[in-house]
């Protein structure tokens, strides 16, 4: 099908900005991989693209997915002119959308993500997936895996998951996955709380601190008022705001700090 996008849409951004360790590039565009479901986005003219969906498949979960609802050019438009480095950031940020993605991979992948850098977290994920994912056959014969469910992954015990290079993180993410399978933790009833209980509930699972909490909150309820510190965003506050976290002082606070983590990796990078 054809889907027109005309609001921020970078395919190339969203997939460095830190919130999905599942997309990749291909030939012709990108795929993206969410819990079991899969698709590939190959970008047209103007701001269309093709995507290897139905269109009920894509108006059903996708557009969620991509938070197409939501207006991202006017945020940007509303950033205070006065906040210099908002605004630069807002402006290489352009394109970045925060995906809606599944509570269950969230919860895993950040608890994973500590101390490890983004190359080492797909790394991770993926080999997760490819030992207890269910395969999902391509055309030609390839295979790729959906992201495991909690009652494999509490199945797998911690030394397994120690021998897919999770480290001290491995017993943390079993803790969730025997949680979830148990009943104990119900991802979908949170949905229901507000911002501050929900951070409150998932800092109750065993090695989920305040920043992981923040990225479950964002990239998995939408909470768009939760932003994630990291050492990236630490460094930003302080050298930009004298110490002084900018978030509360503004509206769609996720929003701003996606913008912010990817400018300041991109000017790294740039001044390499």
């Amino acid at each position: 099908m054809t889907a027109t996008i005309p609001d921020d849409f970078d395919l190339q951004k969203i997939a460095a900005s830190g919130q999905a360790f599942r997309i990749a590039q291909t030939p012709q565009g990108w795929r993206f991989l969410a819990g079991d479901k899969l698709l590939y986005l190959q970008p047209g003219s103007g701001d269309t693209y093709t995507a290897s969906c139905t269109p009920e498949e894509w108006q059903g979960f996708w557009h969620r997915y991509f938070d197409l609802n939501r207006n991202y050019a006017a945020i940007r438009a509303a950033v205070p002119k006065q906040d210099a480095y908002l605004c630069a950031a807002a402006r290489a940020g352009a394109g970045i959308r925060i995906l809606r993605q599944d509570a269950w991979e969230m919860l895993v992948t950040f608890i994973i993500s500590q101390r490890k850098n983004i190359p080492a977290i797909q790394a991770c994920v993926e080999t997760l997936c490819t030992r207890y994912g269910a395969p999902l056959l391509q055309p030609g014969g390839n295979v790729l895996y959906a992201f495991p469910t909690a009652q494999a992954l509490a199945a797998a015990g911690e030394q397994a998951l120690r021998d897919c290079a999770l480290g001290y993180r491995a017993p943390y993410v079993l803790a969730a996955a025997q949680a979830v399978a148990a009943g104990a933790l119900d991802l979908a009833a949170l949905e229901t709380l507000p911002d501050a209980r929900l951070l409150e509930a998932l800092m109750q699972q065993h090695g989920v601190g305040i920043k992981v909490a923040n990225c479950v909150a964002l990239f998995a309820y939408g909470r768009m008022e939760c932003a994630p510190v990291d050492v990236w965003i630490q460094r930003v506050i302080d050298q930009h705001y004298a110490g002084q976290n900018p978030f509360p002082a503004y509206g769609n606070a996720g929003i701003l700090q996606q913008w912010m983590f990817y400018f300041a990796r991109s000017e790294k990078e740039r001044v390499k």
